[in-house]
């Protein structure tokens, strides 16, 4: 079975890199080389712009400039990490992605959905995920699990509208790309969420990965 690329996406709070490293553990589990990775991130010079995106003030960038920032750290991470493990038949497991871009700069902060997509054409050209895992649950929920972690991210002191647009956005975009994206209720307990998401990769890429020892 050669590799498969799939993203973890959400708001605030989701669990997604809980989930990432669950679901990369069970593909290794199964025989396969999984890569487990993030963005903003997972290479040296994507972590650099990472420090810039994810510290400061809300306010700290214009919204057209972030995205321009994200896109520049994608570029590097498909670069160097994502296109060669494909390459080499990895299976690659992403904590975000491109529909954060599109739903955090877009419908979060209301840079044009046609300028983020020909930034995307004009970069990456037609990099997306075989399969995207969106992790919901309410607002309220997701920040209060990310305010129990360490110091709080940028994003996690945008306002509650702010959230509330996040998650509508994210599952607007769910909708209107059914064959790529599950929606995955993430308010449930770690272990449910992960076999929920295992049931997922079973169905949509005919991988049956084995529940966690």
């Amino acid at each position: 079975m050669g590799g498969r690329f799939i993203t973890l996406e959400g708001g605030e709070g989701a669990g997604k890199t809980t989930q990432a490293r669950l679901l990369a553990e069970a593909i290794r589990a199964a025989g396969l080389e999984a890569v487990e990775t993030r963005e903003p991130g997972g290479e040296a010079g994507a972590e650099a712009i990472r420090g810039l995106l994810v510290t400061g003030a809300p306010g700290r960038w214009e919204p057209l400039a972030e995205t321009l920032l994200h896109y520049a750290a994608r570029v590097q991470h498909v670069a160097r990490v994502i296109r060669p493990a494909l390459e080499r038949g990895a299976w690659v497991v992403s904590d975000r992605f491109a529909d954060s871009t599109a739903v955090y700069q877009g419908d979060g902060q209301g840079v044009e959905a046609a300028a983020i997509a020909a930034i995307h054409r004009a970069t990456l050209g037609d990099v997306a995920p075989d399969l995207t895992l969106i992790l919901d649950l309410p607002v309220e929920q997701g920040l209060a699990r990310a305010a129990a972690r360490s110091a709080r991210n940028r994003y996690e002191r945008f306002d509650h509208a702010f959230h509330a647009r996040i998650r509508e956005g994210f599952l607007r975009r769910a909708a209107s790309e059914p064959k790529r994206c599950v929606v995955i209720d993430a308010a449930r307990p770690a272990e449910a969420v992960a076999a929920a998401i295992r049931a997922a990769v079973a169905e949509r890429l005919g991988l049956v990965l084995p529940a966690a020892a």
